[in-house]
């Protein structure tokens, strides 16, 4: 006889059983939130919960959550006395159109979503498993910033965020979406991200709120026009796609993460195409004025080329002068950055420049293949551009290019003129296939301004200087203008027909999705500031 055969076990299942269903009333509780009426205050504002905006980012029935029974162990100012489960954040992951991704989003019902510290370590939790699982994050911001009634220890919990932002650049994909208010060090974390997604009328994003503006300047102006989605998508270039209502914002979030990989070792994912890798593409000799002066919108140009005529343009009203967009060739996603004729004539300016660099910069992080089209007549003049650092900021995008191992491929539609040229992925900083249409004009300047140069005393002496002028501008074009000067140089691999872009676009990538290039052994670069 042992000791166990003097044990006697009592049946474990009926406890059990009442166990578990009291596990799943307190979750039930804590998923409905602390009060009814915070739940009815939030859809007031047209706003869903955490938990009802985490089921449209994940497929269905796929969401786990982390920690849903955590809290806070500060005392103070009433804290003792209030201890709700989760403490204002959502943690865990799930499926996004069947692959894993981690997400947090604040619970604005539960201390209006403020940060403390056990808030910070359940966000430290899920930052951490992201990275370490290699699979993309996305925060769902809807937080008053800083629990004030914990000091010091929720600026911490700030710091760490932004720490783990940092080490997770260009290691796998961060998405902020901003669903409410985002003010002072919060709105640095969203910042520090891949994209940034914000809801009108609801979210709002700044360092120092309408009063301190008022108190500090005498500006007065409310929150939406300091800080409103509108305000970041058009004047800061802050949010890179602004939305009208939260479902439509997800959507996106769910079809941009269709177009990432999973990190920075895996291919984006390719999907089944039925739009003929051949297919002629001769509509682009409409779409595309021969004449380098008249304007066009190189969105229908990129709508013929692509699959399906389907593309996702990030900072749609930031920089129009510059498009940069997520599309796909033959099922395979490619990063297209291209300038607009019908906004400044295409030029670069500072904003364009930064716009662009971060474009090719993130594409390059997560194995985007990059396709340059250009039509570009050069950098903007004027004093404003100078003194605010075109210089500085021209040379970001410079920087990207030329620090990118992707695939790279630039098409030269009409002009391409002097530094602009170079700027724009030309085959001397990089590009590892070169194009040009036959309407091409790759040159320093403009036929007429590089003639002006050239004969300006010859000109002026000539007792008929505007005769003389057409002359030496006609010779100047033949000579070092024509279609087939950068390509008779070895500047450009080919001159192609329009109608075939598609089809030599399509083969060009196949070809270089082996692509392999050594970088050498640094730290990392001095990106231009």
């Amino acid at each position: 006889m042992t000791i166990l055969d003097d044990l006697t076990v009592a049946p474990a299942a009926p406890d059990l059983r009442r166990a578990a269903a009291e596990l799943r009333r307190l979750k039930e509780e804590v998923s409905r939130g602390p009060d009814p009426a915070a739940t009815r205050r939030q859809h007031g504002k047209n706003k869903l919960t955490a938990h009802e905006r985490l089921e449209l980012l994940f497929d269905e029935g796929t969401f786990t959550e982390i920690e849903p029974l955590r809290r806070h162990r500060a005392s103070g100012f009433g804290l003792e006395s209030r201890k709700p489960h989760g403490d204002g954040v959502v943690t865990g992951w799930g499926l996004v159109h069947g692959r894993t991704v981690f997400a947090y989003a604040h619970d604005f019902r539960v201390f209006a979503g403020a940060l403390g510290e056990a808030h910070a370590a359940k966000v430290h939790k899920v930052m951490d498993l992201a990275h370490s699982a290699g699979a993309p994050l996305v925060s769902l911001n809807d937080g008053a910033g800083a629990r004030i009634q914990e000091g010091v220890t929720a600026l911490a919990g700030y710091g760490g965020i932004f720490r783990r932002n940092v080490a997770a650049s260009g290691v796998i994909p961060q998405i902020s979406v901003m669903l409410g208010p985002c003010a002072g060090g919060a709105a640095y974390s969203p910042a520090l991200t891949d994209y940034v997604f914000m809801v009108r009328d609801s979210a709002q994003m700044f360092i120092t709120g309408p009063d301190v503006v008022q108190a500090v300047t005498g500006e007065k102006i409310t929150h939406n026009d300091l800080g409103g989605a509108d305000v970041h998508a058009s004047v800061s270039g802050v949010c890179h796609f602004a939305y009208d209502d939260e479902t439509a914002c997800l959507e996106d979030v769910r079809f941009l993460l269709a177009l990432l990989p999973s990190n920075n070792r895996e291919m984006p994912p390719d999907t089944p195409c039925e739009d003929p890798p051949d297919r002629r593409t001769d509509a682009l000799t409409d779409l595309v004025p021969a004449d380098p002066g008249r304007s066009y919108d190189i969105r229908a140009v990129i709508e013929e080329i692509v699959d399906d005529g389907d593309s996702f343009e990030v900072h749609e009203a930031w920089a129009p002068n510059v498009v940069c967009t997520l599309a796909r060739l033959d099922g395979h996603p490619v990063g297209i950055v291209a300038n607009q004729p019908s906004s400044l004539a295409g030029v670069l300016d500072i904003h364009a420049s930064e716009k662009a660099a971060h474009f090719v910069s993130t594409c390059d992080s997560f194995n985007i293949p990059l396709l340059t089209l250009v039509d570009v007549p050069g950098f903007l003049p004027g004093v404003d551009q100078e003194h605010n650092g075109i210089i500085r900021h021209g040379a970001k995008l410079l920087y990207a290019y030329c620090n990118a191992t992707v695939p790279r491929i630039s098409l030269v539609l009409r002009k391409a003129y002097g530094g602009a040229y170079i700027v724009m992925d030309s085959r001397s900083i990089g590009a590892d296939l070169s194009f040009a249409w036959p309407t091409n004009e790759i040159a320093v300047m403009g036929a007429e301004g590089a003639a002006n140069v050239i004969f300006r005393r010859e000109i002026a002496a000539s007792d008929a200087p505007e005769a003389l002028r057409a002359q030496r501008v006609e010779e100047y074009r033949s000579e070092l203008m024509h279609p087939y000067h950068a390509a008779e140089r070895g500047l450009v691999d080919d001159v192609i027909d329009p109608g075939d872009t598609r089809r030599i676009l399509i083969r060009s990538l196949a070809m270089l999705r082996s692509k392999h290039a050594e970088v050498p052994s640094r730290k990392h670069g001095n990106v231009p500031t």
